[in-house]
């Protein structure tokens, strides 16, 4: 699915350059669920919207489905992150006097989905996103931290995105709680989703199956989760 080569991003500006990402490459298959772990400034967060398709490398390839994505115009662009990438924030960006319901059919609407299939299709989602059915008309201000995580997961959900770009997730909730949604992408992972989780915290990295290591602006490690490799040691 992913594949990135030798990628380097620099930024410049009137004080010089700052260098983002120094050669950076890796393969990501269909079905994994990796983390992209690193401290403030050591690029992991430039590294996501390269693979999210909101920006472009100053050198390299992105390669997404074996397609070149620097080639893409800006409305292919747009088209992608509509409809194969599925975004989930930290600060969840939902609308709050609007219901659970509408916020994630809100995508669709953009689609020019019919407004039966939109509702179908986002209760499937918030389903599957683990969202329990009662609260699908309450007001998005109406919901606790963990809830409202949740009905952004399904909002990445609804246009079946074959990518789930998770930045931070967790940032905004209790250890409880976001232990809660991070269960919910192992869940989307077991079903077939490919997900990419962003963060700075190694007990979040251990929940997925795989952790690369950003530091700098270089990879200084690419390893199984130690959770998945706990879990492998059980099995056999």
């Amino acid at each position: 699915m992913i594949e990135c080569r030798n990628i380097t991003k620099i930024y410049k500006s009137e004080a010089g350059e700052t260098i983002a990402l120094r050669g950076v490459s890796f393969k990501i298959k269909d079905g994994e669920f990796v983390a992209i772990i690193g401290p403030s400034g050591s690029g992991k967060s430039t590294l996501m919207h390269i693979l999210g398709a909101l920006d472009t490398p100053t050198s390299g390839q992105y390669l997404l489905n074996n397609q070149d994505v620097a080639k893409f115009s800006d409305d292919e662009l747009a088209d992608i992150r509509k409809n194969q990438i599925g975004f989930v924030f930290q600060s969840f960006n939902l609308l709050p006097r609007t219901t659970v319901l509408r916020n994630v059919m809100l995508p669709l609407v953009y689609a020019n989905v019919t407004k039966e299939e939109r509702e179908l299709r986002a209760k499937t989602a918030l389903t599957n996103a683990g969202f329990d059915q009662s609260h699908f008309y309450h007001l998005s201000n109406q919901l606790s931290g963990g809830q409202m995580q949740r009905v952004a997961i399904a909002r990445a959900l609804v246009n079946n995105p074959t990518l789930i770009l998770a930045d931070e997730p967790t940032g905004n909730l209790d250890s409880k709680t976001g232990d809660i949604v991070l269960e919910t992408f192992q869940k989307l992972n077991e079903q077939g989703r490919t997900i990419i989780l962003i963060t700075h915290e190694k007990y979040i990295a251990e929940h997925a199956k795989r952790v690369i290591e950003i530091k700098d602006g270089e990879i200084v490690e690419d390893r199984p989760a130690q959770s998945s490799t706990a879990a492998r040691r059980i099995k056999e």
